[in-house]
């Protein structure tokens, strides 16, 4: 089932900092990226974050799930938790603070 896109505009309004945040489709779903990093993706209208020593405080509130089949696991962060939240914004900009910067593409050759 792809996600919609107001599912996206909901997790982006509630995680605030718009000029931090912000999200890309891909396969009808979408990844979520901090500062220009993937922290997460959206898949069937649910949050996963990456699991990664920085999201571990979020092992006592969400549950491990694969955003889809033969993924890795990831952090399903369940709705109220989104919306009650206020230092999941944080983790996530710390997350992006430790990953490595995304890599440029190089020309294509001729």
């Amino acid at each position: 089932m792809a996600t919609r896109k107001a599912t996206a505009d909901f997790i982006l309004k509630q995680l605030g900092l718009r000029d931090r945040f912000s999200v890309r489709a891909m396969f009808g779903e979408f990844a979520l990226y901090a500062d220009g990093k993937v922290v997460g993706l959206i898949c069937d209208d649910q949050l996963y974050v990456k699991i990664m020593p920085e999201s571990k405080v979020l092992e006592r509130q969400c549950e491990p799930a694969s955003p889809f089949p033969g993924a890795k696991p990831y952090h399903l962060v369940p709705e109220d938790l989104l919306a009650a939240d206020a230092s999941l914004p944080g983790l996530l900009l710390r997350m992006a603070a430790v990953l490595p910067a995304p890599r440029t593409k190089a020309p294509r050759k001729k």
